[in-house]
């Protein structure tokens, strides 16, 4: 608990250096290093990242001797390393963007190969042609299926709703009593994202100038709510308020170590809640994790590779069956400093966890959450630790 506390009030005192450096009002640099604590944390006072630095080394020199398990030990010493290569970034020294994954998001992908690229087109393929969408090329028949399945905009937020309800429903009933929890879907303009949980105000905040088909309502009902986001993060707070849980597990932290989990599990929440059972759900989660690959894929292009976004947006658009401006859209993000390597969270965390989780038999479900949910991990930390 002590580590707790000593890396939680490092982590707060670096959030607040960083977010006194002038920036911009974008909805981005507002969130700063930490854009949700779910306890009180009383940050340190740095007056410099050298300052921090050292406080970051003594701690992890600190942790093989007094960390109190072996998955805490190791999970600390990734999340110390991921700070002191973020770190790198604030104090412009040389790091590459491959060791910003490695050291920061603790991944060692780089791009997503066409070995996988094209098993997820051939998934959606076969799931379109047992619905009848066959006859034309891939492109088209993605594009005819998803036009049949897009919402309209004026009825999103009420088909949000909606999913909600149910994912909630199959989360009390499966996984957490989460009855008495809700988040309401509103609208939310300027951002270069589809949707946020805004844990303390309790909105799923939706940006509806992208388009919305059933399947992604389902999946960011269970990604960002039930019994993603909002339950992970109103088990944590419950977790650090009776002491179960030690005071770090309070905070989400930005391009960190903990972010490819924190991602993984909210993108595995239809599958804990057993909600993905028809060939529509299948092309649709299949579509959702191409897309989510190409977007690692974009980033590697811009920062290692030096296209422009402009070059990019069509190639990821094409190959992920989708318009130019929704790609574009959704890599808008990616030139934040702060969140340039956050995007392979979403990815290679789904894959990681769901590596786990497909081989967890049914009747260790319930301990394999308590597990997955009560610690806090990364990619490392679950594979390893995790006693199948």
């Amino acid at each position: 608990m002590q580590l707790g506390l000593e890396l939680a009030r490092l982590t707060a005192g670096l959030d607040k250096l960083y977010r006194e450096v002038p920036r911009t009002s974008s909805f981005l640099d507002r969130e700063g290093l930490i854009p949700v604590a779910v306890a009180q944390v009383e940050p340190y006072a740095f007056s410099s990242y050298g300052e921090v630095r050292e406080r970051l080394l003594s701690l992890q020199a600190r942790v093989p001797g007094e960390a109190q398990s072996e998955l805490r030990r190791a999970y600390l010493l990734e999340m110390i390393d991921s700070l002191l290569a973020l770190l790198d970034t604030f104090e412009d020294r040389q790091i590459s963007y491959a060791e910003r994954l490695r050291r920061q998001m603790r991944i060692d992908t780089q791009t997503v190969g066409d070995d996988i690229l094209d098993g997820y087109r051939a998934t959606i393929r076969g799931s379109l042609d047992e619905m009848g969408y066959r006859g034309g090329s891939l492109t088209e028949d993605v594009a005819r299926f998803e036009k049949d399945s897009v919402i309209p905009a004026d009825k999103v937020l009420e088909a949000m709703a909606e999913y909600t309800r149910e994912a909630r429903r199959r989360t009390s009933e499966m996984m957490y009593l989460m009855n008495d929890e809700w988040i309401e879907p509103v609208p939310l303009e300027n951002v270069p994202f589809t949707a946020y949980c805004d844990f303390p105000a309790r909105k799923m905040r939706l940006n509806l100038k992208f388009p919305f088909t059933r399947s992604d309502v389902k999946h960011l009902a269970c990604h960002e709510a039930f019994p993603g986001h909002l339950v992970h993060l109103a088990l944590r707070q419950r977790y650090v308020a009776e002491g179960k849980m030690p005071l770090d597990g309070a905070q989400v932290v930005t391009s960190s170590a903990s972010s490819a989990l924190f991602e993984g599990i909210a993108d595995n929440g239809w599958f804990f809640l057993d909600w993905i059972n028809t060939p529509e759900d299948v092309a649709g989660m299949t579509l959702v994790r191409l897309r989510s690959a190409l977007r690692c894929n974009a980033a590697w292009m811009l920062h290692v590779e030096g296209r422009s976004p402009e070059e990019v947006a069509p190639i990821i658009a094409q190959a992920g069956y989708q318009d130019v401006a929704t790609a574009a859209g959704r890599i808008g993000f990616l030139r934040h400093g702060l969140r340039a390597p956050f995007v392979y969270g979403y990815w290679c965390g789904d894959t990681s966890t769901h590596a786990v989780w497909e081989k967890v038999p049914k009747e260790r479900r319930r301990e394999f959450w308590d597990y997955l949910y009560g610690n806090m991990h990364t990619p490392t930390t679950l594979r390893e630790f995790w006693r199948i």
